[in-house]
């Protein structure tokens, strides 16, 4: 079983940035896909971005394009999502997830129930 931990939220005004990083420890992620998503007070939990097991292939919701790049980095188990340009409205928990399948691409037909393992979440909040 892997466990994943988030780091780098925290509070940030609206027009800055933010990186978050997603360190994994248990099992090599070299393999799998991972994404990450979010989840606002009051609201269901969404998804934001996702990257495949190589990195030769992203995907992005549309309120995460242009402005949110995320990346990994196999030989420290580790992803990343560098957030610019953060909105008031991104503010939320964001979680990193493990797929729970080697070698699936990321594309439109990315959903939660692809990943198997989820971190605790870091709080991102934005002001205006």
């Amino acid at each position: 079983q892997v466990q994943l931990v988030e780091s780098g939220g925290g509070l940030v005004q609206a027009g800055g940035s933010l990186r978050l990083s997603c360190a994994a420890s248990g099992r090599p992620l070299n393999w799998y896909a991972m994404g990450w998503f979010r989840q606002a007070p009051g609201k269901e939990r969404e998804f934001v971005a996702a990257i495949s097991w190589n990195s030769d292939g992203t995907y992005y919701a549309d309120s995460a394009k242009g402005r949110f790049t995320i990346s990994r980095d196999n030989a420290k188990n580790t992803v990343y999502l560098q957030m610019n340009n953060v909105k008031p409205e991104d503010t939320a928990v964001y979680y990193c997830a493990a797929d729970s399948r080697a070698f699936r691409k990321v594309g439109p037909q990315v959903q939660s129930a692809d990943f198997g393992s989820w971190g605790q979440g870091t709080q991102v909040t934005v002001s205006s």
